[in-house]
């Protein structure tokens, strides 16, 4: 890798939100919170599903794998972020910035593919229960997880290879606070056509095959409630859904946003704020949604409560 005249590219910089920043900070704590409670969510999310036998369902072996991914994506970006808060060096090795795109970019598509089986899961179980237990077995669910992750792999193994690969030669700063793709692209003076193209061909067809299951499954899931004749057998149909819809409404909503401002004037800047949503907020959102909006989940922790304390 070659900067300029073939001089050896060994660091970036990360810009982060700006230098000088009085709210620094402010931020810092702010960040640091929220993290901790990430994990400190999801990690209870993982132990939880695995310590009461109600859960033992594959609607909550999906959601112990999206705990576990919410926790790789987030700590791929956040330590990082929270350490160039308080240093003044904010750099980042080459091969440091490689393995952060690379594990972010792995678990962060696997998510979306998560989000999907679950709504899938979500489809059999209401619309055709009497089959639930065939259709999703114990092999499905393992595979579905397991193309999950594939498709994460094979996602951001073509990504960071075909970045990594160019020259670099307009500085080495980038206008970020984690090594992504598009504000390392514009550091190189390499022909960034095919990073172009990869990007558009393998982001779009992640996201629309991904959305194309959610919005399939809901909207049979939807029709089959409006068929049910009583109001509390409709309620409780979608009770069983609403905390996956919301988390899904979340995630997608914060995407849409981050690709309809990507041709803005202040585009950069609106991707950062997207992707600290994106990023760090999010994964700290999901077990508070799945805990605050689930009955089961609910009784499992009144259960390890009352074991425990």
């Amino acid at each position: 890798m070659t900067q300029g005249n073939n001089t050896e590219m060994t660091e970036f910089f990360l810009l982060g939100f700006g230098s000088g920043h009085k709210y620094w900070y402010v931020l810092f704590t702010v960040f640091l919170v929220n993290y901790v409670t990430s994990m400190v969510g999801n990690i209870g999310m993982i132990l939880l599903i695995n310590t009461d036998s109600r859960l033992q369902t594959p609607m909550y072996f999906f959601l112990q794998h999206l705990a576990f991914v919410d926790i790789c994506y987030t700590s791929a970006i956040t330590p990082k972020m929270l350490q160039n808060f308080i240093e003044e060096n904010k750099s980042i090795s080459f091969k440091g910035c490689v393995m952060q795109l690379l594990v972010y970019a792995t678990f962060a598509t696997s998510d979306c593919y998560l989000l999907a089986a679950m709504a899938v899961d979500r489809y059999v179980a209401i619309c055709n229960p009497l089959h639930y237990p065939i259709v999703m077995s114990q092999r499905v669910c393992i595979q579905l997880v397991v193309a999950s992750y594939v498709m994460g792999s094979i996602n951001a193994s073509v990504h960071t290879g075909f970045t990594f690969s160019l020259v670099f030669c307009k500085g080495n700063t980038i206008n970020h606070f984690f090594c992504d793709v598009p504000p390392i692209l514009t550091l190189s003076c390499s022909n960034i056509d095919i990073n172009i193209m990869l990007l558009f061909v393998f982001v779009g067809f992640n996201l629309m095959f991904t959305v194309v299951l959610v919005i399939f499954s809901y909207g049979n899931i939807i029709a089959a409630i409006l068929k049910i004749s009583s109001a509390a057998g409709r309620k409780k149909a979608f009770s069983t859904c609403t905390s996956h819809l919301t988390a899904v409404t979340i995630f997608y909503g914060t995407l849409s946003y981050m690709y309809l401002q990507a041709h803005s004037n202040n585009s950069q800047e609106n991707m950062k704020v997207a992707s600290v949503f994106y990023g760090i907020v999010i994964p700290m959102l999901n077990p508070l949604i799945y805990s605050l909006r689930n009955k089961e989940v609910k009784e499992a922790l009144k259960v390890m409560k009352k074991k425990f304390f």
